[in-house]
């Protein structure tokens, strides 16, 4: 049925006048959706808006040779001439001594490595208009699968076990706590310590519980058994807490090569302690017990029963061997030092003591300065506080603007200046890492300090398949999708590279 041109008159005014009673028959609505009884339209940007941090500076900054073959990257590399040190003196007519060679044989094993996900037919209908959910799905992966490479540069550990902690030693107090006792002797307690991975310690939470071994149910129903990251628990160590509501206890133990942390496991039972803190140092204090109860999950846990004396949960096979990782292994020649807990020192001259010890044994041992320090947030902050505590004299800088009213405040160590060098003094940035655990600096080699080496790339991602996509065929009404690689990080020379760990934040 048409409407006359009488009754169209008739909106157009009731349209233009809001008092009109036909305008109360539509509202907005008082929500910022559309509601029931209201026509609104619905102001969405597309596409959506991806707001988390890609943040993979070790990746972005190593080579990535597709040139791997077999099951594993075989080198072999000469690391010293003459290390006997055979005088080269030549009497008249006799020949000369013999000069030995030292070789170092070196394997690092391939592995697959990727994430996986889908996208149902409904969902992809769903977004028809607004974005390609599938393309995204892929863009995702990818970016997900290049944040978790990052971090196994960095610290992965998939070769060799973390040792078993050793040097437990307990020191009792009877104020500054609140751990209770009885009358003389008083309360036995029982501390012991496992030491974490880099992931062990980033899924590791006093109340979830500290992760030991994974069955991952993969996107086709397969599984895939793996290490979570926490290595051997300790011996049980004890003391007593005499009579007292406000007992502490401190806790020290001997440095684990490669742990970025420590779980600390306290009770009054060997069998019945659970887990109260995570430090990133060989050191705890405890003013308390850490409550009974279950971790999160079958692969986590949280009582000192959990865990074994005799089995580690800390190398993960299904993953490489990460820079950390690669300079803490026994025999690497990589500088290694741990601060037991204590902060970093002042020399009173600009320096830091810690750092001008490490960069003097490059040079005192191998010739040469390494490109890079990286660190935490903990220790940019710690080094910047050290450098500026120097003395009145000390080799520091400031540049003032002289603006009219403009003052800014803060200051920020950006590098730092190494004096064992033979082309002068050389400039180390300092460089900040979003996987780096508090209390570690770990030194980085970029380039050969060797000429004459033969070697382009000192570390090198070595792959049999650099990233490549996958959708899979169809099984159900789901579009699937992979993202992978395959390869390994190869490091030709590990004496290059170097750990400071436990060091204390002050």
């Amino acid at each position: 049925m048409n409407l006359s041109k009488e009754t169209m008159e008739l909106f157009k005014v009731a349209l233009a006048n809001p008092s009109s009673e036909i305008a109360k028959a539509f509202t907005q609505g008082s929500t910022t959706q559309a509601t029931a009884g209201s026509l609104m339209g619905y102001d969405l940007e597309a596409p959506s808006k991806k707001m988390y941090p890609v943040l993979t500076p070790l990746r972005n900054t190593i080579a990535r040779v597709k040139a791997g073959i077999g099951s594993q990257a075989n080198w072999k590399a000469i690391t010293a001439i003459n290390p006997n040190l055979v005088n080269i003196g030549v009497s008249e007519g006799k020949r000369g001594g013999t000069n030995a060679v030292t070789i170092a044989d070196y394997l690092a094993a391939y592995v697959g490595m990727g994430l996986e996900d889908y996208v149902t037919f409904e969902a992809d209908y769903a977004a028809e208009g607004f974005e390609d959910v599938k393309a995204t799905a892929v863009e995702s992966l990818l970016r997900a699968t290049m944040i978790a490479e990052e971090k196994i540069i960095l610290g992965g550990l998939g070769t060799w076990e973390l040792a078993q902690p050793t040097g437990l030693s307990l020191t009792a107090a009877t104020t500054g706590g609140a751990i209770t006792g009885t009358t003389s002797p008083g309360t036995l307690h029982y501390v012991a310590v496992a030491p974490l991975t880099l992931d062990g310690y980033g899924t590791a939470t006093v109340a979830g519980g500290v992760p030991i071994s994974t069955t991952r149910t993969n996107i086709d129903s397969t599984t895939d058994t793996y290490n979570g990251g926490t290595g051997k628990v300790s011996a049980n160590a004890t003391c007593y807490i005499n009579n007292t509501s406000a007992g502490k206890i401190t806790a020290t133990c001997t440095a684990v090569k490669g742990a970025a942390a420590y779980a600390w496991f306290v009770g009054i039972s060997a069998t019945d302690s659970y887990l109260t803190k995570i430090t990133t140092v060989n050191k705890a204090t405890f003013t308390a017990i850490g409550a009974s109860g279950a971790a999160t999950s079958a692969y986590f846990g949280r009582k000192i029963s959990d865990l074994s004396t005799t089995v580690g949960y800390g190398k993960n096979t299904l993953i490489f061997d990460g820079l950390l990782s690669q300079a803490a292994k026994t025999s690497s020649g990589a500088y290694i030092a741990s601060l037991d807990g204590a902060g970093l020192t002042a020399d009173g001259k600009g320096g830091i003591t810690e750092l001008d010890v490490a960069l003097a044994s490059f040079w005192d041992n191998y010739k040469l300065s390494p490109d890079e320090m990286w660190v935490s947030s903990q220790e940019q902050k710690n080094i910047r506080a050290k450098i500026l505590t120097g003395s009145a004299t000390a080799a520091q800088r400031f540049v003032f603007s002289s603006e009219q009213g403009k003052l800014t405040g803060g200051s920020f160590a950006a590098s730092y200046l190494n004096p064992f060098s033979m082309s002068g003094a050389q400039e180390i940035p300092i460089k900040l890492h979003p996987n780096m655990p508090p209390g570690t600096i770990m030194f980085r080699t970029v380039n050969s300090p060797y000429k004459l080496s033969g070697v382009g790339n000192l570390v090198q991602m070595k792959l049999r398949r650099d990233y490549y996509q996958i959708e899979w065929p169809l099984r159900t009404r789901r579009y699937e999708y992979g993202v992978y690689f395959d390869g390994v990080l190869q490091n030709y020379f590990p004496p290059a590279f170097g750990v400071i760990s436990n060091i204390g934040d002050e």
